[in-house]
């Protein structure tokens, strides 16, 4: 039960966060539309949101969470702080050098992040001078995920997975700040929305700062430094670091791709801000609170453990299939009620919804990524979730370049799923080759049913959206377009439960 209450509230606060989120998204999208600002800012925060995702959600805490609770096992919890000092220093340190030389080499960094901009020099530039506002707030959340790993390794997770909502409630005030005033769509809004990117990496690690403190866990910057485990931690975590971000990477590497297209950057970022929904509140969520129980079990040598990670991905299954199931079928209707108004158009909204229901094909799979990557890292193995990381970005990539010719942009979203779904498959089968991962019968009763009641809520779905409730979802007004969703997504969760 402490894992299931664990799990759901870090869910809570991550799906306040995401919720947020979106209005912070759909304010860009009416205020920005797709337009070259747009671009230019949506390409500025992917370098910073492809750090944060890899230090609060994947390498970090694969590397320094197994790490932290061995270290604290064998040599006592004075030796594991003064770990985490020395840890955050050299990460600092890092993130500081990394910061400076992405503020120098700010436009070839963006050209060659968006190959289909080489003829805009107007746009690199635009795109640059926001990256180099946006790009300090990876110091903030450096410091946020080394204290959220400690925290972790306590069992106290809700403190990290509230901060994210400090974010978009900064860039929610500032978009909110711009359309009171009338300020109309130009570089102006995109230049105070990058800057407060940077401001709002420090609220949040202040936060985490003040709760670590009053939680007596904060890092101790003492000798002598255990440097044993500062070096398994820097072995583990250049691993962690491909097998942690293989969703972000392809993220990257869809948008180079994608740049070709004008709007299409923007089309894939508000269908992978819907797709990330669900895996933050299921995958990222479940992910997180597994992690220091697998390394707990792995130190003790726990069998227990296999009983955790079954039941795990039964929760995540029960809700991330229907999750899929209703972003493949309801995809437009939920992009034009969320995004359509001001300068997002039904253009616009036909694109991103077409990108959203493919993403979400692989939405399932992306979660047991999740899952079987924490699997690994709790058992200090870093390195077999980078193999199958590698193996995935490669595939990604020949696939999106193979397909682009017959599907154009769209093609990067199928070269995602299908890559992110071989990544599971690898994954898993190396667990259970290595004795990782046994299913037990629980498991191979209850999943085949969590699948056809997904199937199930589906049918239910079409049905109803084929006997009329397709005449409101494609409303021109709002509100009966808004019901006719609900009730679809009611209908559907109702044929779920039942």
């Amino acid at each position: 039960m402490t894992i299931l209450r664990n799990v759901l509230g870090v869910g809570f606060a991550t799906l306040a966060s995401r919720l947020l989120g979106f209005l912070r998204d759909t304010l860009i999208a009416s205020v920005l539309g797709a337009g070259p600002v747009a671009d230019a800012f949506v390409m500025a925060l992917r370098l910073p949101n492809l750090f944060r995702r890899l230090f609060a959600e994947g390498a970090f805490a694969a590397a320094f969470v197994p790490s932290f609770v061995a270290l604290r096992a064998e040599e006592g919890g004075d030796a594991a702080r003064r770990f985490a000092g020395a840890a955050a220093v050299v990460l600092v340190a890092a993130v500081l050098a990394l910061t400076v030389a992405v503020w120098i080499w700010a436009e070839p960094i963006v050209a060659l992040l968006a190959p289909g901009w080489a003829d805009d020099p107007e746009k690199i530039g635009l795109a640059a001078r926001f990256t180099r506002l946006t790009f300090p707030y990876l110091a903030g959340v450096t410091v946020v995920a080394l204290l959220g790993g400690l925290l972790a390794a306590d069992r106290r997770f809700l403190a990290a997975a509230f901060a994210p909502v400090l974010f978009n409630l900064a860039l929610i005030a500032v978009l909110l700040g711009a359309r009171l005033a009338g300020e109309p769509p130009g570089s102006r809004i995109g230049t105070a929305l990058a800057a407060t990117v940077a401001a709002a990496g420090v609220a949040q690690m202040l936060l985490l700062v003040v709760v670590a403190h009053r939680a007596g866990a904060l890092p101790r910057f003492a000798a002598p430094i255990p440097v044993a485990a500062l070096r398994r931690f820097g072995r583990a975590l250049g691993p962690g670091l491909v097998a942690g971000g293989f969703v972000e990477i392809n993220i990257v590497v869809a948008t180079a791709i994608a740049s070709i297209e004008p709007g299409a950057v923007s089309w894939l970022y508000y269908a992978d801000r819907l797709y990330q929904l669900p895996l933050g509140l299921v995958g990222i969520a479940v992910g997180q609170v597994l992690l220091p129980e697998i390394a707990d079990a792995a130190v003790r040598r726990d069998p227990a453990v296999h009983d955790v990670q079954n039941r795990a991905l039964e929760f995540a299954s029960a809700l991330v299939l229907p999750a899929a199931v209703g972003l493949v079928l309801l995809a437009d209707p939920i992009v034009d009620v969320l995004f359509r108004r001001g300068a997002f158009s039904a253009a616009d909204v036909d694109a991103a919804a077409r990108a959203l229901a493919i993403l979400a094909i692989g939405l399932p799979a992306a979660v047991a990524v999740r899952l079987f990557s924490a699997a690994h890292w709790g058992r200090g193995d870093t390195r077999t979730p980078m193999l199958c990381g590698v193996a995935a970005v490669v595939l990604n990539v020949a696939l999106a370049l193979a397909l682009r010719p017959l599907f154009g942009w769209i093609a990067v979203a199928w070269a995602g799923s299908a890559a992110v779904s071989a990544n599971a498959l690898l994954l898993l089968a190396t667990l259970r080759r290595g004795g990782g991962w046994r299913f037990d019968a629980v498991a191979r009763r209850r999943l085949p049913r969590i699948g056809l009641a997904a199937l199930g809520m589906g049918a239910v779905v079409i049905g109803l959206d084929r006997a009329g409730l397709d005449a409101f979802v494609a409303a021109p007004e709002l509100a009966p377009r808004l019901l006719g969703l609900a009730a679809l997504i009611l209908a559907g969760m109702a044929a779920h439960a039942g």
